[in-house]
C-alpha cells in the first residue's frame, strides 16, 4: 500500500516524527519533505523484496521509518549504536503504529552480525559510513540472493569494481539517487 492510500495522518505523524528528529539534531537541515522524497527513493529500490529488511545507522528514522510506513509488508529492523538514537526511534515507532513490523536495535553493525543478526532479506543505509565499510556491513547483513540499497551522491560512482567483485555484489538498476545491489549466492564474510 503506497503512501498516498494512507492517508493524510500517518503522513502528518512521519512529518512531525521526522521534524523532532531533525530539532534533536539526528537530521541534516533540508526540508522534511525532500528528506521523504529521498526516502521514498528507497522504497521504490525495495520493489521486489520480501521478508526482512535491516536499516544500519538509522539514527534519525531515515529511511527506515518511510520504509516501514510505504511497506507494512515488510519486517523492518532500525539498527543504530547510540541509544540516544534508539531511545527517539522507539518512541517514533511506538507513535506511528508501528510496532507489529518494526524493531529497534541499539548494536554497533559488527557486534550485531557477531550476535547473529543476519540473514536479513535486504539492507539499507544512508549516511552510513564510508562507501567500502557500507557496503562490507551491508553485506554482513544480508542472505545471499538479497538487495542492497545505498544512498548514493548527486554525481558520482563510488564503487570500485574489485570491491563490487570481492564481495560478490552486483548493481542493479535503481533510480539514481540510490544504488541497488544484489548478493550473489557466495557471499563471504566481508567484515574481517
Amino acid at each position: 500500500m503506497s503512501h498516498l492510500t494512507r492517508g493524510n495522518e500517518v503522513e502528518k505523524n512521519l512529518y512531525e516524527a521526522l521534524e523532532r528528529s531533525q530539532r534533536l539534531g539526528f537530521l541534516g537541515d533540508r526540508p522534511i519533505s525532500e528528506v521523504v522524497e529521498h526516502a521514498r527513493a528507497f522504497v521504490a529500490a525495495l520493489d521486489g523484496v520480501t521478508g526482512s529488511v535491516i536499516d544500519l545507522g538509522a539514527g534519525g528514522g531515515v529511511p527506515g521509518l518511510v520504509v516501514a510506513i510505504d511497506r507494512p509488508d515488510l519486517q523492518v529492523t532500525l539498527l543504530d549504536r547510540r541509544t540516544k538514537r534508539t531511545d527517539f526511534l522507539e518512541q517514533m515507532v511506538r507513535r506511528l503504529n508501528l510496532e507489529r513490523h518494526t524493531s529497534v536495535m541499539a548494536a554497533d553493525v559488527s557486534e550485531a552480525i557477531q550476535a547473529g543478526h543476519v540473514d536479513f532479506d535486504s539492507a539499507i543505509a544512508r549516511g552510513f559510513g564510508p562507501p567500502e565499510f557500507t557496503l562490507r556491513a551491508a553485506v554482513g547483513c544480508v542472505r545471499p540472493g538479497g538487495v542492497i540499497v545505498i544512498s548514493e551522491p548527486p554525481s558520482e560512482d563510488r564503487w570500485d569494481p574489485r570491491l563490487l567483485s570481492e564481495l560478490n555484489v552486483f548493481k542493479t538498476p535503481s533510480d539514481q539517487r540510490v544504488v541497488r545491489f544484489t548478493v550473489g549466492t557466495q557471499a563471504s564474510d566481508s567484515l574481517n
